[in-house]
């Protein structure tokens, strides 16, 4: 797919808006003193400034009296009026800084401002503001990725001078103001990205000047009409986009229009439901683009014939870039390139995307393709191995074919392209040695490769020197079968910045040698092998990580002293790593503060992982002046860390994942933890924590996750418990809980596991826990994502388990077992027909098994033990195919067990101690 990105590099829009910034400011900064801002429209400014939340400091500037020279903002040097105003932020909102709040209609008071960027800011559930229309003599106006919502207000329309319109990527509704079309001297208008529909207004056919019209939403629901013949007047036009609109499948029209543009050089039609049929429907019409298109961009539509190829190579003759991307192409490739290679196309073709089809087939030789640099095949169901005599066009610079299933190696051919930059063959099932392949690509392409991905296939052997490779930049050789030892004397290339051996076999010992010439590393992960870090004691790396990942390297017995020179990492990971003793005092001092600045970009990635370890320090790190303030994922689990938890977690409330389980913290929970208003998972499982569950817990909105089992809490369950919409694990077991289970429990609609097990919980189970819709639909992943991974410990079949990430998504499981709950089993039970495991065990609880409990068909563990329940086993109980699991001893049961069922086939410690029963496979039978 074509992004805004792609689209700005491939034209000219980029050189002409810096040309018109160079023609304003020629008028701005020709003069020997510095430019006094008048002090009305300075005034403006300040006021505008009261009104924006800038948590970047972005405006910080904008103290000093000439507000000319402020940040974003430029003044003619003619008049001394404000004649730029540019405060663009960075898009998406967590890669960099930007403003928010609301736009101050003192801008109204700068009435000789012609260009203002606004773009890529944060004005949520704010509309475009109307007074900007006062500002006549606005040129250039971009307000795209600001969260914008409300209508396109039609009185930009009358903002006669206008050249540059972008209100792309809002939240725009209605339809598109036809009193745009007035804006004659308009040269680019982009309007993608929007909830706008409608028929889209002919009166844009009024804008002659227009080069490039980005039209089309998310949703399919604007409308070409009339066929689209307003197009035919934009006789300047050079980009199209009329992405996702809807009725383009119906007719040719329109088609027939945009052909005849005769400046038309990008056409992109993403998400129009294009079918096979349009192109069949289309053989009849006789139309020709003209040799100026050169980007097609038909992305995410429903293509499945090749046929799609022969019509592009017979519609135009010098495409540079093509994308088919995200269809339903079903065909082999060699059929495919076959295809399209039959016209001029083979010449001029520079960059082609087939990601995210079904082409199957092996890998062919694609040197047909003599101007081809880019080749995207990822997604696909490419197979076999790749043939030896496969040859790749000489100015290739990037082929991608990750996540197919490709086996055997890489042809030495492939070393032969002297142009490749990026080589991508990662998630496939490659299976030579890892030294045969790098000798294959040992040819000229060791010179210009800059990324090379190989991770995610069953490559064995081991690590080969990688020095000879001086371009390398990005290697990724995680989760394959690498082994051995790794050799004391090769070297990485010294341009390396990202390395990732992580899951292999590797074992070993890394040492200064190994990275002394590593000045450029940034990404270092060697997590899941054997492989041992020994540096010289005083070693000081050349190079300053941002991301460290060492997870089960041998690091210890005591802290490692080198990450002491490490002054910029937001990630750090040296869980399992066999140190034990206490964290130094540096180290601390070391994390992301609150007065450094990061951009929000890596904060998503702030995390800390100290688990599995003997560490036994207190937490009081955190409470210190210098106390972490940006870290989302802090797990210090599995050590021995002691004392009470320190109450300031206000200051970190950045937290989105947090574990402090599996240590030997005391005293309470603390009240501040109820500030952490974006976590989104608690585990403070196996402590010595006591006392209730505070209530500022509530606050914890986005709550996933709650995990505070094995502990010695007491009090009642918090009736506030069932605010907490999105959480799909309550884990509260092995406490002192008493009372009854509140009712506000059924209003956890996303539960999926909710264990309560050995507690004093007492009353009955409560007859509206069929409102646990998410227990009462089949198999569901959670629809929430996350960045970590959740791990949960639960009795499964008999024994206690542990459940990670992948695994728990798919678990539903009720166990209120080792409780006081009395009264019958609520039949509404049956309705959670989602539920796998159910365990009721060692309660009071009377009356019959419920009938219908056969409706449980996706359960495979079943414990009702130790109650006092009678009546006969219910027929319908056979009807759990699934059931491996159960067990219904020491209650008052009767009857003769159902026959000729699965239910034969269970231990007889599954039905013993029922005095009443009969029937196989006890040996006392009926009659």
């Amino acid at each position: 797919m074509i992004t805004a990105t792609t689209m700005s590099m491939k034209n000219p829009i980029g050189l002409r808006v810096m040309m018109f910034m160079m023609c304003v400011v020629s008028q701005v900064v020709n003069g020997e003193q510095p430019m006094r801002c008048l002090p009305k429209e300075r005034e403006a400014l300040l006021q505008f400034k009261a009104a924006i939340v800038d948590p970047y400091g972005m405006l910080s500037s904008w103290t000093s009296p000439h507000c000319c020279q402020w940040e974003g903002i430029r003044c003619s040097n003619l008049t001394s009026h404000i004649s730029i105003l540019d405060l663009h932020g960075e898009y998406p909102y967590d890669s960099g800084p930007y403003l928010s709040g609301e736009i101050h209609k003192s801008l109204m008071e700068l009435p000789q401002l012609q260009y203002l960027n606004l773009s890529s800011n944060y004005f949520q559930d704010t509309h475009i503001p109307e007074f900007l229309v006062s500002l006549r003599n606005l040129k250039y106006l971009d307000l795209s990725h600001c969260d914008f919502g409300g209508r396109i207000p039609s009185q930009l329309g009358s903002l006669s001078h206008l050249k540059y319109l972008n209100l792309a990527l809002n939240y725009l509704e209605g339809s598109i103001p036809h009193q745009l079309g007035n804006l004659s001297q308009l040269q680019h208008l982009d309007l993608r990205g929007n909830l706008l529909e409608g028929n889209i207004a002919p009166q844009l056919g009024n804008l002659s000047q227009l080069h490039e019209l980005y039209l089309g939403g998310y949703y399919r629901y604007l409308n070409i009409s009339d066929g689209g013949q307003w197009l035919s007047n934009l006789i300047s036009l050079a980009h199209l986009s009329l992405d996702s609109v809807s009725n383009l499948n119906t007719s040719h029209t329109w088609l027939q229009v945009i052909a005849k543009l005769p400046k038309l050089r990008e056409l992109s039609l993403v998400d129009c439901s294009l079918s096979d049929h349009f192109i069949l429907s289309s053989k009849h019409s006789k139309f020709n683009f003209s040799t100026s298109l050169s980007v097609l961009d038909l992305s995410g539509n429903t293509f499945t014939s090749p046929m799609v190829f022969r019509w592009v190579s017979n519609i135009t003759s010098n495409l540079v870039h093509l994308d088919l991307s995200d269809n339903n192409l079903i065909e082999d490739l060699p059929s495919i390139l076959g295809n399209l290679s039959s016209g001029c196309v083979r010449h001029s073709l520079q960059e082609l995307d087939l990601r995210g089809n079904y082409i199957i087939g092996t890998f062919p030789d694609i040197s047909v393709f003599s101007s081809l640099k880019t080749l995207l095949l990822n997604g696909n169901k490419l197979s076999g191995i790749i043939p030896e005599c496969v040859k790749l066009p000489s100015p290739l610079e990037s082929l991608s074919v990750r996540s197919n299933s490709l086996q055997g190696g890489i042809p030495k051919s492939f070393g032969n392209a002297c142009s490749l930059l990026s080589l991508d063959i990662s998630s496939n099932g490659l299976s030579d040695d890892l030294p045969m392949i790098i000798s294959h690509l040992s040819g000229c392409a060791r010179y210009s490769l800059q990324v090379l991905r190989l991770n995610m296939n069953q490559i064995s052997g081991t690590l080969p020197d990688f020095s000879t490779f001086i371009s390398l930049k990005i290697l990724y050789l995680g989760n394959n079968q690498l082994n051995g030892e790794i050799p004391m004397d090769i070297q990485f290339p010294p341009k390396l910045e990202e390395l990732y051996i992580s899951s292999n076999s590797l074992k070993g010992l890394l040492t200064d040698y190994h990275f002394s010439n590593m000045s450029k590393l940034e990404y270092l992960d060697l997590s899941d092998n054997s492989l041992g870090l020994a540096f010289t004691q005083n070693w000081i790396p050349p190079f300053q990580l941002l991301f460290i990942h060492l997870r089960s390297c041998q690091l210890g017995p005591t802290f490692p002293m080198w990450l002491q020179t490490q002054n910029k990492f937001v990630t750090i990971d040296i869980s399992n790593a066999t140190i034990s003793g206490i964290i130094p005092e540096w180290f601390w001092a070391k994390l992301p503060l609150q007065k450094v600045f990061y951009p929000l970009f890596l904060r998503n990635y702030a995390i800390l992982d100290l688990s599995k370890n003997k560490f036994s320090n207190t937490l009081s790190f955190l409470c210190g002046d210098d106390a972490i303030s940006i870290q989302t994922h802090l797990d210090i689990s599995y050590n021995q860390l002691s004392g009470n938890i320190p109450d300031c977690w206000k200051q970190i409330n950045s937290l989105v994942y947090l574990d402090l389980s599996h240590n030997n913290f005391s005293g309470k929970i603390p009240t501040s933890m109820g500030w952490l208003l974006d976590l989104e998972a608690l585990l403070l499982r196996n402590n010595n924590l006591v006392e209730g569950i505070p209530f500022s817990i509530k606050n914890c909105t986005w709550l996933i996750m709650l995990d505070l089992s094995e502990n010695k809490l007491s009090g009642s369950i918090p009736d506030w418990i069932g605010t907490k919409e999105v959480l799909k694990i309550l884990s509260l077991g092995k406490n002192q809980f008493f009372g009854s289970l509140p009712i506000t429990v059924c209003c956890l609609r996303s539960i999926q596991v909710l264990d309560l097990s050995l507690n004093n919980l007492s009353g009955k189970i409560p007859k509206c826990i069929n409102n646990l819709i998410s227990m009462a639909a089949e198999t569901e992943y959670y629809s929430v994502s996350h960045s970590y991974d959740l791990e949960a410990w639960l009795t499964w079949k008999g024994s206690k388990q542990i459940f990670m990430d992948e695994s728990l998504e798919l678990l539903k499981n009720i166990d209120l077992s080792s409780n006081h709950f009395s009264e019958e089993i609520p039949v509404e039970i049956e309705k959670l027909s989602g539920l796998i495991s159910l365990n009721l065990s060692r309660n009071n609880l009377i009356g019959k098994i419920p009938s219908s409990i056969g409706n449980l068909t996706s359960l495979e563990t079943l414990d009702l033990s130790r109650n006092q329940l009678v009546g006969s086993i219910p027929s319908s109980l056979a009807q759990i195919y699934f059931l491996s699991v159960l067990d219904l001893s020491y209650n008052h049961l009767s009857g003769e067990i159902p026959t000729s069922t699965q239910l034969q086939s269970f231990n007889t410690s599954s039905y013993e101690d029922n005095l009443g029963l009969c029937g196989p496979p006890l040996e006392k039978f009926s009659g």
